[in-house]
């Protein structure tokens, strides 16, 4: 195992109802003028956004409002939010929605407590000197964005996906009420549990480190996730259900699951965020899609992870030799993917991907990560296009 440093500052108020106290909750952490940033009609059609606002003016806290976040959320909207704090005086930020409002909002802040262009953080030229104090509301469990460090912009300009990542964009609390995510369509709700178990499993298949501790807090985490993703195919309303992958996804995102390791692979992810650049594809899907190509290309330089994951997680028995028990749990990962209605390769995502189209994702990818990244085996731009041809 390595040395670490975990820290989670969010403060979490979980449950039903919790959204009641967002007036009380930014008062508390001194804001007096807020922005509210959020995505599309659903934070409205659902009234939870009169909710908060008659909740604000109950408490005398000033507002104005920013929506239009959508999923891979663009740095064309956040250059609008910084403007717009900057205008309005705004010294606090509520992201009501999910991973794409609290990035965004995440990004705004930090182009409001800094100097110059807030793409430079994501270009990675320098590093935020801080950040504007947010809260969230949130409606979507998937990213864990509420507790993590981390964020994902979309710069349109060449359809460039980076991520940031930051102690000062943590959030000051996140409200967790499970009932708010009941009005997600089915996809939504899968694509969520998809990037829940990304999350986990990015900091599992690791070749530098381990402890028994995070590895029983992982297995278990992605063990409870299946189980209520399935539930939640055939019962969309079942509150504790919903609970269950709630209280997960942060988890799986707060550095939990990967104390003791080298910080995990996340090539997955990285790879994933080219084609949610260049084709906009919901997040969670996108990663389920690349997923199994990745797995079969490395899982040979980290076989002892995948091999323990195929027993503890999916199940498999351990018979036969470590290769085919570790491709039995590549196989069952996909196949409860099937089952949740997630795609396992960029066909069935909809995606009719070129060559021409392969190899610029490869490339940007390899650029992204500075010429080659990957705990479970390290990745250059020739091996990212091969793992992307392999998912077609």
């Amino acid at each position: 195992m390595y040395g670490f440093q975990y820290y989670t500052p969010t403060r979490v108020i979980f449950g039903k109802g919790a959204e009641s106290r967002t007036a009380e909750l930014i008062r508390a952490f001194g804001g007096s003028k807020v922005l509210i940033h959020y995505g599309g009609g659903s934070v409205v059609r659902s009234g939870l956004l009169k909710r908060v606002t008659d909740s604000l003016e109950a408490a005398g806290i000033s507002y104005v409002t920013l929506g239009g976040a959508v999923p891979n959320p663009r740095l064309g909207l956040v250059y609008e939010g910084i403007g717009l704090c900057r205008k309005e005086g705004v010294d606090f930020l509520l992201a009501v929605g999910g991973g794409s409002a609290i990035d965004s909002a995440k990004a705004i802040g930090y182009g409001v407590a800094n100097e110059g262009d807030v793409w430079d953080f994501y270009d990675y030229k320098r590093k935020a000197a801080g950040c504007l104090p947010l809260g969230v509301i949130l409606t979507i469990a998937a990213t864990g964005s509420e507790m993590s460090d981390s964020s994902v912009i979309t710069k349109e300009e060449g359809l460039v996906k980076r991520g940031y990542s930051s102690d000062y964009g943590r959030s000051k609390f996140a409200i967790m009420n499970p009932e708010l995510t009941m009005t997600l369509p089915d996809y939504q709700t899968a694509c969520g549990c998809t990037d829940i178990m990304m999350h986990t499993m990015e900091r599992y298949f690791t070749n530098g480190g381990n402890m028994e501790i995070t590895d029983a807090l992982a297995e278990g985490l992605l063990r409870t996730v299946m189980t209520n993703a399935e539930i939640l195919v055939r019962d969309p309303q079942n509150y504790d259900a919903r609970a269950e992958v709630m209280w997960a996804g942060s988890l799986s995102h707060n550095g939990l699951t990967g104390c003791g390791n080298d910080g995990g692979d996340w090539m997955t992810h990285k790879l994933e965020h080219e084609l949610g650049g260049l084709y906009d594809v919901a997040h969670g899907a996108g990663l389920a899609a690349i997923w199994g190509s990745w797995a079969r290309y490395v899982y040979q330089h980290c076989l002892p992870r995948f091999l323990r994951f195929a027993v503890n997680v999916m199940g498999v028995e351990p018979e036969g030799t470590d290769e085919e028990i570790a491709l039995k749990g590549i196989e069952a990962l996909e196949d409860f993917f099937r089952r949740i209605h997630m795609p396992t390769n960029l066909r069935e995502l909809g995606v009719n991907a070129t060559e021409e189209d392969l190899v610029t994702m490869a490339h940007k990818c390899a650029v992204g990560v500075g010429g080659a990244m990957g705990s479970a085996r390290l990745l250059r731009e020739e091996d990212m296009l091969a793992i992307f041809r392999a998912s077609r």
